[in-house]
């Protein structure tokens, strides 16, 4: 380390904070190591590895196109009506598809024209769309010239992006009797923002109530539950198993599992696939939560995020096990290179037990709440939970210009037709293989293991260094690192050394001596060098340890 490195005693300071917090200072030292210092020369041609956050690097190009080429034809529509320079009219719906099918004959060279028409075709022979009505909301919505109605979602969006959650989230097997509605949010952010405020404000959750947590998780699930507004008595399930060889698996045995089964915890929050772990719920798992739910606990809350679950062969939702119990939260961001976009949904089945907690209300309670909603209905104690959602989103006042933007609806649309597309298929699997052969250039510059599982989305990897310290050199290395150093000091030397950023898997409710890796965001050969550098690192904590014991190369490093 450098004569200006930071103490042990400021490192612990700084680890208090959140791991994306905590991330611009590991870039801030990066950065600076960059730089040329007085008498120092030749740093700049250090290059910072940013392995920080999940921003993928890919985008799909395909349905990005389409997306423009819908908008032409939706110019060309507005100009129909009322052209007087650069001033156009309201699309108009009659005729509508027959004028998008002339436009597609007369535009063959418009890029995106072919895989447009090609999503428009699927989706009125999938859904039995009226073919006037699909084309005229796509038209009208991509100019954008109205407000969203209903603000929940687009009557034709919603049935393509229920299609969508049918095929990727629920493996093509939607759960028997049930209807899926869905609400357009601005990313999976706002979603997660929206439920956490509509269960307290409903009286569903109340401030100081027990919830679980299934840990490691995205840091948000564990900041938001500690805020003076909910204040919530959070219970950690804990993913602890380890293999034979001593590698982390990141899985649930069932005692942890057994915490949901107590009546007190109200609501539980999944993401899945995990978020650093990067693994999908096993179905042994998924089985014990369906089987806590019947026997022990038939009220409680699952919020399911499930963003990953696309990189992942044959996943399942726990909103497709859990119909009447589950929040699901999905974003198009890290499939589609779409964090720009802001496009996420909630979904909930309409036979679901929020409305029957609603239902089952007292009269003051339902008093209180009929007051609040009661200028948007007649009789608001009839109003769904995700109808109640959408009007908190708008401090319930400005409920009537509710909704996610309709040109961003129309994006997630097409993202979502064009993945029932061979076209999408292949691109599946394609950003599936970019993720995996990373993963295993990381590995290979890090000599570390993992376990092997076909549930990994390997979107991130999260690596448990103490584990792999006693797997390697013993438990007395492992106990030499946890006396002599703060967890996130890797992290720290890394930045300095090498100018790579890693993020802490402690920040996650992880391990403290974890990292989380990004597998998404840098070139291919970036993460051989970062599982080189990691590698390095670790190394040298090996020799100082071995230095401690007056012992200079007496216990070998098995990776070295």
């Amino acid at each position: 380390m450098t004569e200006d490195a930071l103490s042990r005693t400021e490192i612990r300071s700084y680890a208090q904070l959140s791991p994306f917090e905590l991330k611009d200072k590991f870039i801030s030292i990066a950065q600076a190591e960059q730089s040329d210092k007085p008498g120092q020369k030749g740093k700049t041609t250090r290059v910072m590895l940013n392995a920080g956050r999940g921003n993928p690097n890919w985008v799909a190009t395909g349905p990005r196109e389409a997306y423009h080429a819908l908008g032409y034809f939706a110019i060309e529509e507005s100009r129909r009506v009322w052209t007087a320079d650069n001033l156009g009219g309201m699309p108009e719906e009659p005729g509508c598809a027959e004028r998008f099918a002339r436009f597609t004959r007369t535009h063959p060279g418009l890029p995106g024209i072919e895989l447009l028409k090609a999503c428009v075709d699927l989706a009125v022979k999938r859904f039995g769309f009226t073919p006037d009505a699909f084309v005229h909301e796509l038209a009208d919505s991509s100019i954008g010239d109205n407000y969203p109605v209903p603000g929940r979602i687009l009557p034709h969006v919603e049935q393509i992006v229920r299609g969508y959650v049918t095929d990727e989230m629920f493996d093509h097997r939607p759960p028997e009797g049930q209807h899926l509605s869905l609400f357009a949010t601005e990313g999976g952010t706002a979603a997660m923002c929206y439920i956490f405020d509509s269960l307290l404000k409903n009286g569903i959750l109340r401030r100081g109530d027990r919830i679980a947590l299934m840990v490691p998780v995205f840091t948000p699930y564990l900041e938001i539950p500690e805020l003076d507004t909910y204040g919530f008595d959070v219970v950690h399930v804990e993913a602890n198993l380890f293999t034979e060889t001593g590698v982390r698996q990141w899985r649930y045995p069932p005692e942890e599992i057994a915490k949901l089964a107590d009546p007190s915890v109200r609501m539980v929050c999944c993401v899945n696939p995990s978020n650093p772990p990067s693994l999908a719920l096993s179905p042994q798992v998924a089985a014990e939560i369906v089987d806590i739910v019947a026997e022990r606990n038939p009220n409680l809350i699952v919020v399911t995020d499930d963003v990953y679950g696309t990189f992942v062969e044959g996943f399942r939702s726990l909103a497709a096990e859990l119909p009447r119990n589950a929040l699901l939260v999905y974003s198009y961001s890290k499939h589609y290179g779409a964090t720009g976009w802001r496009l996420g949904v909630i979904g909930l089945h309409d036979d679901n037990v929020i409305d029957d907690l609603l239902a089952a209300q007292g009269a003051e309670e339902k008093a209180r709440l009929n007051k609040r909603y009661g200028s948007l209905s007649l009789d608001p104690e009839r109003m769904r939970f995700i109808d109640r959602l959408v009007a908190d989103s708008r401090q319930v006042a400005l409920n009537h210009t509710a909704g996610l933007s309709l040109p961003q609806q129309v994006m997630m649309a097409l993202f979502s037709l064009f993945d029932m597309l061979d076209e999408g298929q292949q691109y599946k699997a394609r950003i599936r293989a970019i993720v995996q052969q990373r993963l295993r250039l990381l590995l290979e510059g890090a000599h570390m293991k993992i376990s092997e599982d076909p549930k990994r989305a390997a979107y991130y990897i999260e690596l448990d260094l103490l584990a792999e310290a006693e797997r390697t050199l013993g438990k007395e290395f492992a106990g030499y690192l946890e006396a002599n150093y703060e967890p996130v000091d890797p992290l720290f030397r890394l930045a300095e050394q090498t100018s790579v950023v890693l993020l802490n898997g402690g920040g996650f409710d992880g391990p403290e001596w974890s990292v989380r890796v990004s597998l998404a965001n840098l070139d291919d050969l970036d993460y051989l060098k970062i599982g080189h550098h990691l590698r390095v690192v670790f190394d040298e904590y090996a020799r100082e340890w071995r230095a401690s014991q007056g012992s200079h190369g007496s216990h070998g490093s098995q990776s070295s």
